[in-house]
């Protein structure tokens, strides 16, 4: 433990490490639980002791979840030089498009595959999508694969250079709007209200895209825990992860009441239909 009682570097012991291959891309997903399937992606700089929190909060709450290693070491403990590199990386790389004007990242096909194969293994309604941070607005392109049924983006900071803007071509804004108002699906969304990385005009800019459609909920920036890893503290340098870095597990904390309604919003979406 560290100074702060966080966990350092994990060894992912208690989920199975898969490597999946979706068109001839494969990459390592860690898998673990039963039932319907959540994809949960992990959020800057990588698979982190707070995202696998989240993970076996997912899991333990009745889902088989997903976690997609896409960038950064697996299970590492966010420092900020190793955290600053891990950026530098993805924001150069091919599969991600980090800044204004950049259009769909192309990783998002890849996660639909995911999420199609892991509705065919895992049966149920559908499957949700949890985006965190760099892959926030992930989430929200995933629906446009009919597995996914309960997208949820959490403080979405793409693009990097456009607050206002979204990381999504209009083409395919287009069309992920119009599933989700011919299937009447809904996403759920969270932010801090003091968040320079995801700020109320990003908001704005998903509502008017989405319409009702858009459930964003914005948290007091004062409700962020106040000792996040180095990463958080050094670069981000603001409130930001609401169900991770920034939560407070203490019971009744408006962090853990997010992270309780997503839960329930996974719930309600992806539990089968009760038999007559």
């Amino acid at each position: 433990m560290n100074a702060a009682g966080r966990p350092l570097d994990e060894a992912i012991t208690d989920f199975s490490r898969r490597l999946v291959d979706v068109d001839g891309v494969v990459k390592t997903v860690y898998a673990a639980g039963s039932g319907p399937a959540v994809v949960l992606m992990p959020e800057m700089p990588g698979i982190s002791p707070d995202v696998l929190r989240l993970a076996r909060w997912v899991r333990d709450a009745g889902f088989t979840v997903h976690v997609p290693s896409l960038f950064g070491v697996d299970g590492a403990y966010p420092t900020a030089e190793a955290g600053r590199q891990v950026v530098r990386r993805a924001c150069v790389s091919a599969e991600f498009r980090a800044f204004a004007g950049g259009g769909t990242s192309p990783v998002t096909a890849w996660l639909r595959g995911l999420a199609r194969q892991a509705h065919a293994e895992c049966g149920g309604p559908g499957v949700g999508a949890i985006g965190l941070c760099f892959t926030g607005n992930f989430a929200l392109t995933m629906a446009l694969e009919p597995a996914v049924i309960a997208p949820v983006v959490n403080h979405p900071s793409l693009p990097l250079d456009d607050p206002a803007g979204l990381e999504i071509s209009d083409e395919d804004a287009r069309a992920v709007r119009d599933r989700l108002t011919r299937d009447g699906l809904t996403v759920l969304a969270y932010r801090f209200d003091d968040d320079r990385w995801c700020t109320g005009q990003r908001f704005a800019a998903y509502r008017a895209l989405l319409g009702d459609a858009f459930d964003g909920r914005v948290l007091s920036g004062g409700a962020a825990g106040t000792s996040p890893p180095p990463f958080f503290a050094d670069v981000v340098e603001t409130p930001h992860s609401v169900v991770t870095a920034h939560l407070v597990d203490e019971e009744g904390h408006p962090t853990l009441q997010a992270r309780d309604e997503i839960i329930a919003f996974l719930t309600g979406r992806l539990s089968p239909p009760a038999r007559p």
